[in-house]
Formats: structure tokens, sequence, C-alpha cells
């Protein structure tokens, strides 16, 4: 099914603090699959999981990208307390553990991820003809108005 496409310009609102949490990984060596397959297999379960449980967790939405060598994953959270709590979470641990035990300090696939705590008021975002994405799928999708025509009055 395709997504609406939103002719015109929007907005999100911006009154609320929200968590950007970037993850993903690198395949270093393409051909060990047998070690970096494991890794990218444990991200469906957890995403569905995500999905299936947002407002209990705190998750708001997220987008995917993958590249040749490496992926990264944007998920917007509620809070960074959300974000740590779900990193205790068992099928977040177990993926966890079994990274370090099948991979640990092995050169052949790397982890990364990056956390920024956004401020209300301190964030803002434009999209033009576009289904809801990124920051617009996560918050409120507002047309832009008058008062929030340009990026210096979105960000108040």
């Amino acid at each position: 099914m395709p997504k609406e496409i939103y002719t015109g310009r929007y907005t999100t609102d911006n009154s609320e603090d929200i968590v950007v949490f970037l993850i993903g990984m690198r395949i270093n060596k393409r051909l060990a699959i047998h070690k970096w397959l494991p890794v990218f297999n444990a991200m469906p379960g957890m995403i569905k999981e995500l999905y299936t449980n947002k407002e209990e967790l705190g998750f708001l939405s997220m987008e995917s990208y993958f590249g040749l060598r490496t992926t990264v994953m944007i998920q917007y959270w509620r809070s960074t307390e959300d974000l740590l709590a779900y990193a205790k979470n068992e099928k977040h641990l177990t993926a966890w553990r079994n990274f370090n035990t099948k991979v640990g300090n092995n050169e052949t696939v790397g982890i990364y991820h990056e956390t920024y705590r956004l401020q209300k008021g301190n964030y803002e975002s434009i999209y033009g003809n576009m289904p809801r994405y990124g920051l617009g799928k996560a918050l409120e999708h507002l047309p832009v108005t008058t008062d929030r025509k340009t990026a210096s009055k979105r960000l108040g």
C-alpha cells in the first residue's frame, strides 16, 4: 500500500523534549557472513517489539537506511529514560549478549549508536509534498501556516 503524499508544506510540533537515537552496523569483512548476518538478523524482532509496544516503551518512530557496508536506523524516542529502559529489555539484552559472545572485539563487523537529547523549541522540520517521514511520522504533523513559515519561526 503506497504511503499517502501530503501535498504542500508540513512541519512538526516542537513543544516536547525528544530523543533521537542513531544505531547501526558496518560490515568490515563482507565474506564473513556467519559473523555479521546474526547481528543484522537481530534487529527485525526488536523493531517489531518497538512498534507493537510503542506507548508502553516510549518509542515514537524510525527510519532505516542500508548502504553497501553500513546500515543506520534513526529512531525517535519520548525520553532518554525510555531508551535506556529498553536497553535493559530482555530482547535487547539477548541480542547484545549474542553479539559479545559471537563477535566481541572481532573486526568482522562493527556496531555503533549515537544519542541526542533535543529540548523543546530547539528542533524544527519541513516536509514538502512528502509522506509522513522522520519527525513528521514521530510527532504531530502540521500544515505550515504563517506563524511556522520559516525555520527561525518553527524554532521559536
